[in-house]
């Protein structure tokens, strides 16, 4: 997939436009966000459901056992709406999840959840709007889309918890930020706030000067 921005661009822009970003871009590498090629947003927001609360190990252990309840496989909105709850629990999914998942594939066959042709045509906002109207799926579960899988620039993932440590080191807070005083911060960002927030992650591996 074509990449939606220039990685060095977007370096030189933020390193211009915030002085303490700009220590953590010249010792960080190069931001590598870029678009993925989707299979379709029902798998992605699925695998997001099942992670949700969960270590990695268990929640593919739990994701491989659901997966092998389905042909070849591969989960699709009708075949898992079919399919009954005591085969859908004994795989591992708690009662919460199994209904986040069936009102996914609900949502998937109604078109609330677009095809990934029809995300990439879509705002941010939009994306966001449409998308947590499923039961389990939070705006930080769609920012994470938006930046990972589609490729988006300027998404402010304000609540993630990364992010806001990174903030709170680089920037020498006493105290966490709240995701209001992160998104203030960063309307300097603009049209870069994916890529800040991608750097921001990073702040805890590297040196910064005292």
């Amino acid at each position: 997939m074509k990449p939606l921005f220039d990685p060095a661009v977007a370096a030189r822009s933020l390193a211009a436009a915030d002085e303490r970003l700009a220590l953590v871009i010249a010792r960080a590498a190069m931001c590598d966000l870029q678009p993925r090629r989707l299979g379709s947003l029902f798998n992605v927001l699925f695998r997001a459901i099942v992670f949700q609360q969960l270590n990695g190990k268990a929640a593919s252990s739990i994701l491989g056992r659901v997966e092998a309840l389905f042909p070849g496989g591969h989960v699709e909105p009708a075949a898992l709406l079919a399919m009954s709850e005591e085969a859908l629990r004994a795989a591992g999914l708690s009662r919460n999840k199994l209904a986040s998942v069936r009102d996914l594939a609900v949502r998937t066959l109604d078109g609330t959840v677009p095809s990934p042709a029809a995300a990439r045509r879509m705002g941010d906002d939009e994306l966001v709007a449409r998308l947590t109207e499923v039961r389990g799926i939070g705006p930080w579960t769609v920012h994470m889309l938006l930046m990972f899988d589609l490729g988006r620039p300027d998404v402010m993932p304000s609540g993630d918890y990364g992010v806001r440590m990174g903030f709170k080191k680089l920037y020498r807070k006493r105290s966490e930020p709240s995701p209001a005083q992160i998104e203030r911060h960063a309307a300097r960002w603009q049209p870069y706030r994916s890529v800040a927030a991608w750097y921001l992650w990073r702040v805890h591996e590297i040196d910064l000067p005292s």
